[in-house]
């Protein structure tokens, strides 16, 4: 069953690049803060790059005057989330980080399969907000769909 509003964040580590490759772990990431964090099924992506990550780039500053942290998931590894965060121009402060291998994804229950396009396992695109590492709203989109994980339906939702 996929994480629901109410429980806590599962302990994942996953991976960022910050003057060389790092681990982090989700409570490092969700203690004692307010997070959103939007998932895409893969950098690079069309959807992902057209609309995903550029409106929570665009929203960025709406998001920190709420002082809600923003952080960006995908399944591939941390030198793809970097190139792919450079490409687009991502601010100082919007994290990406790479969960590699799908284990958050799956820890979260929103893995898919996306092996009948060549990806493999995949993150759903979902957008979640938590505060102090438990959900307390979270947006997944049904399969082709992009409209409740966008900066701006989540801003407003929140």
């Amino acid at each position: 069953m996929p994480i629901q509003p109410g429980d806590a964040i599962p302990e994942v580590t996953l991976k960022h690049i910050d003057d060389g490759v790092h681990t982090i772990d989700t409570p490092t990431i969700f203690a004692h803060r307010k997070v959103v964090l939007f998932a895409v099924p893969g950098a690079f992506t069309p959807t992902c790059s057209e609309r995903h990550l550029p409106g929570f780039v665009e929203k960025f500053d709406a998001f920190r005057e709420r002082g809600i942290e923003v952080a960006c998931m995908a399944v591939n590894d941390p030198f793809v989330m970097q190139a792919w965060g450079e490409s687009q121009n991502v601010p100082q402060g919007l994290r990406m980080l790479s969960d590699g291998n799908g284990d958050f994804a799956r820890a979260l229950g929103l893995e898919m399969d996306a092996s009948a396009f060549g990806m493999g396992l995949r993150s759903k695109r979902f957008a979640l907000y938590a505060e102090d590492g438990v959900v307390k709203q979270l947006f997944v989109e049904a399969p082709g769909e992009f409209r409740v994980s966008s900066a701006e339906h989540v801003l407003g939702a929140i």
